[in-house]
């Protein structure tokens, strides 16, 4: 078993990917849900970060600094930070903003690492439906440096048409030329699912309808 099929089950058996029917933000009827809140153990999030370094490590991407979006991109950034360290010796650096910009002490919007110049930054995130989180983060983060953003990390690519007929990923790709790396495709759970390395065979059809009707082929 790959550590795309891996994941796929850790996300099963986590309660992080569940089968069924579920109304989403954008009203559609979805065969599958994702909820990266339902990760809640220690044992958990240092599982999770070794997948999201992986990642980092299969696409080689160059990187000094991780930095996780308020809220959930926080956790998300330090487990991946601990975990590229632990398993490939990489000692990098990590950050986060704040919701509401402090106006004691250090100030500022950026916890963690400072940005400088040219620094490599890997923007670690848990999925994209609409980049809504991309347009609020990208300008904090030039307003701290000019920095080089190598990558975006996410666990799931929906794969799935946004706003026109491009997927989240493409739009984000398109309107900042910033590249998505998802660690899984939905492609990749439909295939686990045929393959039986996670229940969910009667939703199946349900999971090919939906990819007919709003994905996006790449």
């Amino acid at each position: 078993m790959g550590y795309k099929e891996e994941f796929i089950k850790f996300m099963v058996d986590c309660g992080v990917l569940k089968f069924g029917e579920f109304t989403l933000k954008s009203g559609r009827k979805a065969p599958y849900f994702i909820n990266t809140g339902n990760y809640k153990t220690g044992a958990q999030l240092a599982k999770l970060g070794e997948f999201y370094a992986r990642c980092i490590k299969e696409n080689n991407l160059s990187v000094e600094t991780l930095f996780g979006p308020a809220y959930k991109g926080i956790p998300l950034a330090v487990a991946c930070s601990v975990a590229l360290y632990n398993k490939y010796g990489m000692d990098v650096n990590y950050c986060f903003d704040r919701k509401e910009a402090k106006d004691h002490g250090e100030g500022g919007v950026i916890v963690g690492k400072q940005l400088s110049n040219g620094e490599k930054v890997v923007i670690i995130e848990d999925v994209i439906t609409a980049g809504t989180a991309i347009r609020q983060v990208l300008p904090i983060l030039k307003a701290a440096a000019d920095i080089d953003i190598s990558g975006m990390v996410i666990s799931v690519d929906r794969m799935e048409k946004g706003q026109g007929n491009l997927s989240a990923v493409q739009e984000v790709y398109n309107e900042f030329g910033i590249k998505v790396y998802p660690i899984v495709t939905v492609a990749d759970i439909i295939d686990a699912i045929r393959s039986g390395t996670v229940e969910g065979k009667e939703y199946l059809d349900q999971m090919l309808e939906y990819r007919k009707n709003y994905g996006v082929e790449y």
